[in-house]
């Protein structure tokens, strides 16, 4: 399998929608890309933490990695999960396939989708397990037909990609979520943090080195 997208120009981003790290890297992409006036494509890969770890997402750990980057990172909108527990989200795979189904609109609607999808996780604490959430996200981006996105979800698309790259990121090729790769290769896992157990300053640079 083909683990970057050799068109040049395309960022190839491996990594789970429920990861603070690979929703770090991505926020500081789209925001320094932005300020730069840089054009973006993100072609979006799976790695699936559930899947890899046999277990579903933990929440403390989720709260904890939320506080060691916000500590870091004052300027993000992120805080440890505040409403019913019952409500975190169990599994990322629907999230997940619902990105790899938008893709049959283009890398900018998938784009959008995860970047939506994470924000609705991070920021406003919406349990994006449910195909009703994703719907509704879905709809509040405008580079995204809500409603051909719902059929293709409804036949299963998307689904067999999650499970081709979940066997791809099981090759030890993939270093974690996130792995950014460019139409060259490898880039950097993780870019711009040092040591996630003592985080204590983030390097913007590799950005302007990728872009």
């Amino acid at each position: 399998m083909q683990l970057n997208n050799p068109q040049a120009g395309v960022i190839t981003v491996w990594s789970d929608i429920s990861c603070p790290w690979a929703t770090l890297a991505l926020h500081t992409l789209h925001h320094v890309a932005a300020e730069r006036g840089a054009r973006l494509t993100i072609d979006h890969r799976v790695f699936p933490l559930e899947l890899l770890n046999r277990r579903p997402g933990s929440r403390p750990e989720h709260d904890e990695e939320v506080a060691t980057i916000t500590a870091v990172r004052t300027d993000l909108d992120w805080s440890p999960w505040e409403v019913d527990d019952w409500t975190f989200p169990a599994t990322t795979l629907p999230a997940l396939a619902a990105v790899q189904a938008a893709k049959q609109q283009g890398f900018e609607a998938a784009d959008a989708l995860d970047t939506a999808l994470r924000r609705a996780f991070f920021v406003d604490q919406r349990c994006i397990s449910l195909i009703p959430v994703i719907e509704d996200i879905a709809r509040d981006c405008a580079q995204v037909d809500a409603d051909a996105l719902l059929e293709a979800l409804h036949s299963g698309a998307g689904q067999a990609t999650v499970f081709a790259d979940f066997e791809a990121a099981g090759t030890g090729q993939i270093q974690g979520s996130p792995h950014v790769w460019t139409s060259d290769g490898p880039f950097a896992a993780n870019p711009g943090v040092e040591d996630v157990e003592h985080f204590t300053d983030y390097d913007f640079t590799w950005v302007d080195r990728l872009l």
